[in-house]
């Protein structure tokens, strides 16, 4: 943790550009879908900003549409992309492929509750992307800046765990964009959210997180 002599560690949570499954609403999880061609686009832009912070170590999700992305920003500053599937996304178990509406017509207890039969639970999304978190986190050096290219609902929820706050807030955190970030810095006292959904103007969520976090099916 930082001691104040020198700069703090920081963590860039760089969620994944457009999939065919986000522009059609249907559950990813773990599904292994590529970027289409808005994706592709998307991610080049933002990893032209992204450069400009000089990250120091650069990790991803094994699923493509995550590591793609990362791939983008590591070929502007020149680091390997490392790989940890803790990062990837929240298992949809039945609920893979189906889209929205359908998931409700399927399933509206669960869905109500956002929980997938056979899927994971928030919690251990949540604890699993803090785990890789803090394992790579052990090789920045002080001052040094991570990115992580992970996925809509891991994003917030590892963020929202990181952070320290009690599952029954975790909803104050809202969802993320098509490869928009959130940037967290390390303090005395644990770490604290700088920036959240940054990267675009404010756009629909298209994203295997709660529904309350995107827009409806159409």
């Amino acid at each position: 943790m930082s001691d104040g002599r020198g700069g703090a560690r920081r963590i860039v949570f760089w969620r994944h550009g457009q999939t065919l499954w986000n522009v059609e609403h249907r559950f990813q999880g773990h599904t292994d879908i590529p970027l289409d061609e808005t994706g592709i686009a998307q991610a080049e832009r933002a990893a032209s900003l992204l450069a400009s912070l000089r990250p120091s170590l650069i990790v991803s999700s094994h699923l493509r549409r995550a590591h793609d992305t990362a791939a983008a920003l590591g070929g502007l500053v020149g680091l390997d992309v490392k790989v940890d599937k803790d990062l990837r996304e929240r298992g949809g178990g039945e609920w893979e492929g189906l889209t929205r509406a359908e998931i409700a017509a399927g399933w509206p207890v669960q869905y109500a509750e956002w929980e997938a039969p056979g899927g994971e639970a928030v919690t251990e999304v949540a604890d699993r992307v803090v785990a890789a978190t803090k394992r790579w986190i052990a090789h920045l050096e002080e001052g040094g800046l991570m990115v992580i290219a992970s996925h809509g609902a891991a994003i917030r929820l590892g963020v929202a765990r990181l952070l320290g706050l009690p599952e029954e807030l975790w909803p104050i955190l809202g969802g993320l964009a098509n490869c928009s970030w959130s940037v967290v810095q390390e303090g005395r006292r644990g770490w604290r959210l700088l920036e959240h959904n940054a990267g675009t103007l404010p756009e629909p969520v298209n994203s295997d997180d709660k529904p309350e976090f995107a827009p409806a099916a159409t």
